[in-house]
């Protein structure tokens, strides 16, 4: 309890200096890893403002790409749901953050109390303030919604993860190899998968861990065989362009996911496949292996994230009755354990309440494409691309949520419900 009154009576002086230091070779890595499209996504989700300490409102660091992004992403468009909405709020003390870490809707169901924050708040402290930087966010005037990002959200995550590679490496001898611990991140498209992944991928790098991130995208087929798929099956709208089951070279992402789990020494390399979805006006295709990002060993974590990450079949009555189509999607769905969620030894599940969100939220991200000068879908092929996914949410989120993926053990799964806005709520 002592450590609880220290943490308490602190002197109420900001959280964090203004120094900013130069950005970490996180940063260099993931510049390399992937397309602008995917480094937009994350872009279009933090609608930033100027801050009080005179920052600016860059998005990164040495990154004339990110300023232009963000330079160009500005224009608000209607009531679509930022994710750093901007209503000043400057955090004064360690002890108001250390009552607000506390408030956290996540806080109870991951095991921390007051003690045990209090205890810990050096860390939480330093990861906020890592996770500030990453962003070029003000770490002295957060905005409530920005400190419940990071602080009910992004670290007590990241904390959870900690703990899964603990406990993870504890079943291990000393000596052996090590394999990196696959953590499976299941969330609908729009819902900030993709940032909180960025986030964790760089709060490992600065506590000295080398991670990899990896999405079921890049095992999307290429694009002659996506287009042998849609000859396969003429008149199935679901297969017809990529995305449902049956769209991935499951092959490749076995030999992928296996490779990642043999990186244990100093000096093992691999290159990750990408995939670029501007190719052929949009319709996509394999990235060339020369752009593929390279990793390095020993790895400790592999961050693997999708949007049907963790499904499973249903009975295809539940299916037909859902849509025909997706019977084919279901059949192709009894291959996709030996090949994606076996590797999968902790799981994130990202919770929403409605599919219909994700209509919204990849309008948004649509539009913040368009405003920046990028190829972007209009409206009404924003509703079409949608639809394809609708049929897969309906059918196999209830069996997600109610069971979790084949194989998960409730002690290695967490499961974060969040609303409209992409922020956790308490669960009902």
């Amino acid at each position: 309890m002592a450590v609880v009154m220290d943490a308490l009576h602190r002197p109420t002086t900001p959280l964090i200096s203004s120094s900013s230091p130069s950005f970490s070779a996180a940063h260099d890595r993931n510049h390399h890893n992937n397309s602008s499209f995917r480094l937009h996504r994350i872009a279009s989700q933090f609608h930033l403002h100027s801050s009080k300490s005179g920052h600016g409102c860059s998005w990164m660091l040495d990154s004339s790409k990110y300023k232009y992004i963000l330079a160009n992403s500005k224009r608000n468009h209607g009531q679509l749901h930022a994710m750093f909405p901007s209503t000043p709020a400057a955090v004064s003390s360690v002890k108001d953050l250390f009552e607000f870490i506390c408030a956290g809707p996540l806080i109870e169901k991951l095991g921390f109390t007051p003690e045990t924050i209090a205890e810990s708040i050096d860390k939480w402290l330093e990861s906020g303030f890592h996770v500030c930087k990453l962003f070029q966010l003000n770490e002295l005037y957060l905005t409530t919604p920005q400190k419940a990002r990071i602080y009910h959200y992004y670290i007590p995550v990241f904390l959870w993860c900690e703990k899964q590679i603990s406990d993870h490496r504890s079943t291990f001898k000393d000596g052996d190899d090590i394999p990196p611990l696959v953590i499976g991140f299941s969330a609908p498209q729009g819902c900030g998968k993709t940032t909180l992944v960025f986030a964790l991928d760089y709060l490992f790098h600065n506590s000295g861990r080398k991670s990899a991130t990896i999405s079921i995208d890049d095992f999307y087929l290429t694009h002659d065989d996506q287009a042998k798929l849609r000859e396969n099956n003429p008149g199935n709208a679901l297969l017809e362009f990529r995305g449902n089951a049956g769209s991935h070279d499951l092959s490749l992402s076995v030999e992928t996911l296996t490779a990642l789990g043999k990186l244990t020494k100093e000096g093992m390399k691999m290159k990750l496949p990408r995939y670029d979805k501007s190719a052929y006006n949009g319709r996509g295709d394999r990235a060339d292996p020369s752009t593929w990002p390279e990793v390095e060993g020993p790895l400790t974590v592999v961050l693997f994230e999708g949007w049907m990450l963790g499904f499973k079949p249903v009975p295809a009555d539940v299916v037909k009755a859902i849509d025909p189509q997706l019977e084919i999607v279901n059949k192709n769905l009894e291959a996709y354990y030996d090949a994606w969620d076996k590797f999968v030894k902790s799981w994130i599940i990202i919770k929403i309440k409605d599919p219909s969100c994700v209509y919204e939220w990849r309008l948004q991200a649509e539009i913040q494409m368009r405003e920046a000068g990028n190829p972007g879908m209009t409206d009404e092929e924003v509703m079409d691309f949608v639809s394809r996914y609708l049929p897969a949410y309906n059918a196999y989120l209830p069996t997600l949520y109610t069971e979790g993926p084949k194989g998960s053990d409730s002690e290695h799964t967490l499961i974060v419900e969040i609303d409209e806005g992409r922020n956790p709520i308490l669960a009902g």
